[in-house]
């Protein structure tokens, strides 16, 4: 296969960028789009060009670090798929594909198609975790969850925090993935005792990260690679809600069925 690629190349945040013509030659279909991009910096670097900065790590779908726009789309044109595991054969011999990095007022780029994300680390460290003193471990058994709440945490546990719902956002909304990583420790009785509290903490977090307000179109769930729904921003909502509303004294262990 031989394509045309127009990608966006740019020094730092404060550099303009523009797009760049490159031609991939000789690309096998059977080639992953990452693999694709190697082979065109690797022909960049003899030609004494600087290479094309992208994000990858596992090329596996897990890390969520692939993060580019192919023609418009997060992650490319197949559903539920990550870019690191968008094949060449999705693609037609002589197309033109343009590569963009996400594009968010809280994601910054840094160099190319890299940009900022740390911003959903803070969210994280806002209330994502459980940080109830147990003592010593208790056995993973002894804490019984039903087979329906299992199943739903682990929908929204499947979240691999790429940002591909804030880039294809016309708000640059989080909400989802927030609303994943809350419902995931809120289904679990582990996360039940800071529910609440969580869910306030978060929210407040993403809001002075600058993302946008969700508008419900869906297009975070069109893109997730993970395909989380959108559903689990319902539960997001319940969870703030109960927070604003009610408040924290009394978080117990049965509110987890919900």
């Amino acid at each position: 296969m031989n394509l045309t690629l127009r990608v966006w190349r740019q020094k730092d945040a404060q550099d303009k960028g523009h797009m760049e013509t490159y031609q991939a030659r000789n690309i096998s279909p059977d080639m992953s789009f990452l693999e694709m991009l190697d082979v065109v910096n690797e022909e960049l670097v003899q030609k004494g060009i600087e290479p094309v900065e992208f994000d990858s790590d596992c090329r596996e779908g897990i890390c969520g670090s692939c993060s580019l726009m192919i023609n418009g789309v997060a992650h490319g044109p197949e559903k539920g798929t990550a870019t690191c595991q968008l094949h060449m054969r999705h693609f037609k011999d002589g197309d033109t594909i343009y590569v963009e990095p996400w594009r968010s007022r809280a994601f910054p780029i840094i160099r190319d198609l890299v940009v900022d994300r740390s911003a959903f680390d803070r969210i994280v460290q806002a209330g994502g975790f459980i940080s109830i003193n147990t003592g010593g471990a208790p056995d993973a058994n002894t804490l019984p969850v039903g087979k329906e709440l299992a199943e739903r945490a682990m929908d929204a546990a499947a979240c691999i925090s790429c940002g591909a719902c804030v880039a294809s956002c016309k708000n640059g909304s989080a909400i989802l993935f927030v609303a994943a990583k809350i419902s995931h420790l809120s289904f679990l009785p582990q996360g039940d005792p800071e529910r609440r509290r969580r869910a306030e903490a978060m929210v407040a977090r993403m809001d002075a990260e600058g993302f946008g307000n969700c508008t419900n179109q869906y297009e975070c769930e069109a893109v997730c690679p993970k395909e989380i729904s959108v559903g689990f921003i319902a539960k997001l909502n319940r969870e703030y809600l109960s927070s604003v509303i009610v408040g924290h004294p009394t978080e117990g262990a049965t509110e987890g069925s919900e």
